[in-house]
């Protein structure tokens, strides 16, 4: 190749995140309403299936991360994209499975959940699980020095992917129908996610005969922070033993919490502002630029200053996007809102990709991915309910904002002690 193969990868492996997205809520989303009304189920009834399957999947991750290490990238691949188009398959027979069997009333809403729950299980632990963090790990196997600037690049291309998918669907369902929908992404992520995968992606540069980061100068060495050099590579349970682990794991799930409870209520949160509903969509786009900006710079400065700084940052913003969120109805509570959470988005995408590589090598990354994929997925299901249940006992969402305030302003304090494992073993 007249260029890095590595390059290739991330292109392969942004793509793959990408057909992820009938699996991330955004993409889950633009069926709720259709869904409700083919099974016959409440919004709170489909909410419920949507949280345990979610539940589920992700106390699978852990196992599926040890799977991952053992078949490396390539086989998961292609093996999550096959997985994640049957499952497509799967979701758009669901009114026909459902009328197969003459059942009304109470056995019939039973019949629905079962059958919904098993498809939200499957499809967030094939795509929003597996073929996530495998895409976001084979990145991290193939770069070192430039593995910020990789992974910003790749966040780019998802953000944008992610921002108009909701669009994109809902034009597919107006074509194809909801069922036809899902079987069309069903299919072309089995033929191209699949194909591609199969053919273009590689577990580590090693088996192809390269080095991280292909033929990078000498000075370019030198510009590294002496942070980003790998001496061991940790096993899970050694990782999950460091503070390091649970001060980054601990902040990337508040986010995942917190970023999913107030998206899911944000029509009811801005009503309790007295804000209009195109007001408060209105601040998605400047935040997504925010976080885009933050996400490239990030991924710069990353291999020249360490981690535990820019965990710190994240966590700061943190707390000013929750203070903002509390304040959202006036100005200055806007900018606060759109900085802080646009600040933490950006962070949240760089972060998760760079550290678990740079702190505990690659030999195990698979293992110590899963379970941080895991609490992710597992935050991700808890927060709206936790929103939900806060407005529902105090007719507020202030208690929970409050609450909101805790975690990120004591790991703004704990990031000091996050110091990356590696730097006990320099120099021996």
């Amino acid at each position: 190749m007249p260029f890095f193969y590595g390059w290739l990868i991330v292109a392969v492996a942004t793509l793959g995140i990408c057909f992820s997205i009938p699996g991330q809520t955004m993409g889950v989303s633009v069926f709720t309403d259709i869904l409700m009304e083919e099974l016959g189920l409440t919004r709170l009834q489909l909410s419920s299936a949507y949280c345990v399957g979610t539940m589920v999947s992700g106390f699978s991750l852990p196992w599926l991360g040890r799977v991952f290490d053992v078949l490396g990238a390539r086989k998961m691949v292609v093996y999550s994209s096959l997985v994640t188009g049957l499952v497509l398959f799967y979701l758009s027979q669901m009114r026909r499975l459902l009328d197969l069997g003459p059942m009304e009333g109470v056995a019939r809403t039973g019949v629905a959940l079962v059958l919904i729950t098993l498809g939200f299980y499957l499809i967030r632990a094939s795509a929003q699980g597996v073929l996530t963090m495998s895409c976001r790990n084979v990145m991290g196997k193939w770069f070192d020095f430039h593995r910020g600037t990789a992974l910003a690049l790749g966040g780019v291309g998802t953000s944008f992917a992610f921002s108009v998918a909701p669009n994109f669907l809902d034009a597919l369902i107006e074509k194809y129908s909801w069922s036809g929908a899902w079987m069309v992404l069903g299919g072309v992520t089995i033929v191209v996610m699949g194909g591609l995968g199969w053919l273009l992606v590689r577990d580590n540069p090693e088996e192809c005969g390269l080095v991280m980061d292909g033929d990078i100068s000498g000075k370019q060495r030198k510009v590294a922070h002496a942070d980003s050099i790998t001496y061991k590579a940790f096993t899970r349970a050694e990782a999950l033993r460091t503070w390091a682990f649970w001060a980054f794991n601990l902040t990337l799930s508040f986010f995942s919490i917190f970023s999913t409870a107030y998206t899911f209520n944000i029509v009811s949160i801005a009503a309790e502002a007295g804000l209009e509903k195109s007001t408060i969509l209105s601040y998605f786009f400047p935040m997504a630029v925010v976080s885009v900006l933050v996400n490239l710079a990030f991924g710069w400065v990353s291999g020249r200053m360490r981690l535990k700084y820019l965990l710190f940052v994240m966590n700061v913003a943190a707390v000013v996007g929750v203070l903002g969120l509390l304040y959202v109805g006036t100005t200055v509570g806007m900018a606060m809102y759109i900085l802080g959470n646009g600040v933490c988005g950006g962070a949240f995408m760089a972060l998760g990709g760079i550290v678990w590589p740079r702190f505990f090598g690659r030999k195990h990354l698979g293992a110590i991915s899963g379970v941080a994929m895991s609490s992710l997925v597992l935050a991700s299901a808890a927060g709206p309910v936790l929103f939900a249940l806060a407005f529902r006992v105090s007719g507020s969402y202030a208690p929970a904002l409050w609450a909101s305030l805790v975690i990120p302003l004591v790991m703004a304090v704990g990031s000091f002690w996050a110091d990356n494992p590696q730097r006990k073993f320099e120099g021996s």
